[in-house]
């Protein structure tokens, strides 16, 4: 389960990434315009510690991109080439926003969703002291899960930032799709799959292998 604030972020995520997505090699689009959000999803950190979102942002005429993102209370050791930048969350305080890509826990949830089906999490914004059911923008589902004792990913020991990611941990290969929908990702493996509104048919999410 994602709790959710009513919160100010600033500068807001879509500010950080405007600035940020320009200098990634898997980004095709003008820099310095107006970044949209096509959607998002999250997943749970079981210790509760670090938000998890991963946003499918683009240009008004440019194609989506996938942009896993932590959110943390503090800078994650050995990740500075990965931080987004930094926010000031009008509840939660500074928060440190990373590229998900160079995070274990975002390692680990994303191998657990693919391989184990463990879906997105369900969002909910308190309103007034009551916790409300937030409805997803898009849907995600696991092709080719189903092993339930997935090993542990362990840590990040390599990440290959190209047209698409490759995330190298102890025990898993992951791949992430940065322009979903846009041809083959030359990838394969079990497959996480999303529809989004404006791509209405499943399209691959990201890949993992076992090593």
């Amino acid at each position: 389960m994602a709790l959710l604030h009513r919160a100010t972020l600033r500068p807001s995520k879509l500010d950080l990434l405007a600035t940020w997505l320009p200098g990634r090699p898997w980004y095709h689009g003008p820099a310095g315009v107006e970044v949209l959000s096509r959607g998002a999803y999250r997943f749970d950190d079981p210790a509760g510690e670090v938000g998890i979102e991963t946003m499918l942002v683009g240009t008004a005429d440019g194609p989506v991109h996938q942009v896993p993102l932590t959110y943390r209370a503090a800078p994650l050791d050995g990740a500075d080439d990965w931080l987004v930048g930094t926010t000031e969350h009008s509840v939660l305080g500074p928060r440190w926003v990373y590229d998900g890509c160079a995070d274990p826990v975002y390692a680990t949830a994303l191998a657990q969703a693919i391989l184990a089906d463990t879906g997105q999490a369900e969002q909910y914004i308190e309103v007034d002291g009551r916790r409300e059911l937030r409805e997803p923008t898009m849907t995600i589902a696991a092709s080719g899960a189903g092993d339930a004792d997935v090993a542990p990913v362990g840590a990040v020991r390599r990440v290959v930032d190209e047209d698409t990611t490759l995330i190298v941990t102890d025990s898993v290969e992951l791949v992430v799709v940065r322009r979903p929908g846009g041809g083959d990702a030359g990838a394969s493996g079990a497959t996480l799959l999303g529809t989004w509104n404006g791509q209405p048919t499943s399209v691959p999410l990201a890949y993992a292998r076992p090593r």
